[in-house]
């Protein structure tokens, strides 16, 4: 009878479940990398960070010097200076105006003065908060010059947008670079800041993989730099082209406990496992 339910229990036993390995070949990448341009012209007078160094947002990187920049903030300095001076002057001349016109209504209603003698205070007097009104939006525009000023001048400081590591270094003391917009154009960068945190590799598989991959699939990773480190990464996505000379797909992957050490460009090698025929992701 025991020999009859061992032969039953074999018969119910599940076959072997067969695994499928996908395997590819790659780099690391840092998909966060920011090109820094000068916003304005000017000449380089000092460098504070070097190739290598971890930068924090808004850290000093680079300063400028640009004569014109600096006299336009004092001459706007000035202009305002003296918009200020002329409002004051107004300020007592409308007082003035206003002062005479009493006068002059207190002397026309004892008709000491003609109608036409108050009719020329009542206008002095308008005038004179026309211009006093006139004054006040010359401070305004003052102000507003003096701030723009003062922005291209602050302008001359370049400052790191993000956080992260300076892996390219242009800029040389004593270099004339252009503005933001033709810096652009001449492809003249200073540096180049990469956000280190957040690598991810991209690997080049079979394209006949492709009905067994989906974004959550994991894996593992190694480097060749760094072999004896094998780490856990996961399918974020692929690319929806795969490659008419290589006849692959890229994936592009997150890393799960890199190991220290890790570079962009490094190359790295893939392997994810799944059920053959699962399609339950």
């Amino acid at each position: 009878m025991a020999a009859v339910d061992n032969a039953a229990a074999t018969l119910r036993k599940p076959p072997p479940v067969e695994t499928r390995e996908v395997t590819g070949s790659g780099y690391v990448l840092a998909p966060h990398v920011v090109s820094v341009f000068a916003k304005y012209e000017g000449r380089i007078t000092a460098i504070e960070v070097e190739v290598g160094q971890r930068v924090q947002a808004g850290q000093i990187l680079v300063t400028l010097d640009d004569a014109a920049t600096r006299f336009a903030l004092e001459q706007a300095q000035v202009d305002r200076v003296t918009a200020d001076l002329l409002l004051e002057a107004r300020k007592i001349e409308l007082e003035q105006a206003n002062s005479t016109f009493r006068r002059s209504e207190a002397l026309a209603a004892r008709q000491s003065i003609s109608r036409q003698d108050l009719e020329n205070a009542s206008t002095a007097r308008n005038s004179a908060a026309n211009a006093l009104a006139q004054a006040r939006q010359n401070v305004v525009k003052a102000d507003l010059g003096v701030r723009i000023a003062q922005e291209r001048v602050d302008g001359l400081v370049v400052k790191a947008p993000i956080a992260g590591t300076i892996t390219t270094l242009a800029a040389h003391v004593g270099d004339m670079v252009l503005a933001r917009l033709d810096s652009v154009l001449e492809n003249q960068k200073l540096l180049s800041i990469t956000d280190t945190t957040t690598l991810v590799i991209d690997a080049d598989v079979a394209e006949t993989n492709i009905g067994s991959l989906s974004p959550g699939l994991t894996g593992e990773a190694v480097l060749d730099g760094i072999s004896d480190r094998p780490f856990a990464i996961e399918v974020l996505r692929i690319a929806p082209v795969a490659s008419l000379e290589k006849g692959t797909v890229t994936l592009r992957l997150s890393l799960r406990d890199p190991p220290d050490g890790i570079r962009p460009n490094m190359a790295a090698r893939i392997r994810i496992a799944q059920r053959a025929g699962d399609t339950s992701r």
